[in-house]
């Protein structure tokens, strides 16, 4: 996952340096939203089994009854990922630390507001 978020990075600074110039701000904070999602999706689908997903979600502060229901649902990935399980357990700041780079950071940067 690491390899995916370093190029997922080197590909938003690319992006955000082309299309920084941009003075128009409405998309920018859907763009990041939707990024999280799917990284979080990643993450549900790398775990694979209930146990798994069930053990990382504990570990991230989840509580347990929501990560044992949202471990054992049906549902796809995409609608897994925008749960309360893994909002709590996976938030912003957690992916933060495993390198993800905010879009809307990049483009704050590229616009002189940061």
């Amino acid at each position: 996952m690491g390899y995916r978020l370093y190029k997922l990075g080197e590909y938003l600074r690319g992006w955000a340096g082309y299309f920084g110039i941009s003075q128009y701000y409405r998309p920018v904070p859907g763009i990041d939203n939707w990024i999280r999602r799917r990284i979080r999706m990643c993450y549900w689908k790398q775990w694979r089994y209930v146990r798994t997903k069930v053990r990382h979600l504990l570990a991230l502060g989840t509580y347990k009854r929501q990560a044992i229901l949202t471990a054992i649902s049906s549902k796809s990935y995409w609608r897994l990922s925008k749960t309360l399980a893994t909002h709590s357990g996976m938030s912003n700041d957690w992916l933060k630390q495993q390198g993800l780079i905010s879009f809307r950071d990049l483009w704050m940067k590229a616009q002189g507001y940061l």
